[in-house]
């Protein structure tokens, strides 16, 4: 594969029906969308440069790869943490190779760029894929209705560390 460059969604709008599509397999139930159209509409609102939600995506000869963004917040009933990178997403086929990674600095530098020193994330699964990034676990969440105890992590003036 050639060399992966990292966009603004703004500037590949082609790719959302893939995007919809992947984040919706994903997290749909999570999240409670019933259709992808409904991740749709969550994307569309993420082609931002210049205030948030921005999203970014990772694609190779035209090909997407991945995905993430820097949201206002994540994770409802905990407003007083912002802002958030979220909707990390890396395409099954494409794992493995360092474009996460690739996704999460790129997040993390603009972050910084706009003078943003702290960072949240939610994750269900990946609490270790992070903690390797750099990320540390802040606080446990319980989402309703399962009550099933999760992580919010934080770069807690990590961004400075890069």
């Amino acid at each position: 594969m050639r060399r992966v460059r990292i966009s603004y969604l703004i500037e590949h709008p082609e790719y959302i029906p893939q995007l919809a599509q992947w984040l919706f397999e994903q997290w749909g139930s999570t999240l409670g969308e019933k259709t992808p159209e409904a991740r749709t509409k969550g994307l569309q609102a993420h082609m931002n440069r210049d205030k948030l939600p921005i999203a970014w995506v990772a694609h190779a000869n035209g090909q997407l790869l991945g995905t993430a963004a820097l949201r206002v917040d994540e994770l409802e009933g905990r407003e007083d943490l912002t802002p958030w990178l979220g909707g990390v997403f890396v395409g099954s086929h494409f794992r493995r190779r360092g474009i996460g990674a690739v996704l999460c600095a790129t997040v993390e530098d603009q972050a910084r760029s706009r003078g943003i020193h702290t960072l949240y994330l939610f994750t269900l699964d990946k609490q270790a894929w992070y903690s390797r990034l750099g990320w540390t676990v802040t606080c446990p969440v319980c989402l309703a209705p399962a009550a099933r105890r999760h992580n919010v992590q934080a770069t807690v003036d990590g961004l400075t560390n890069r």
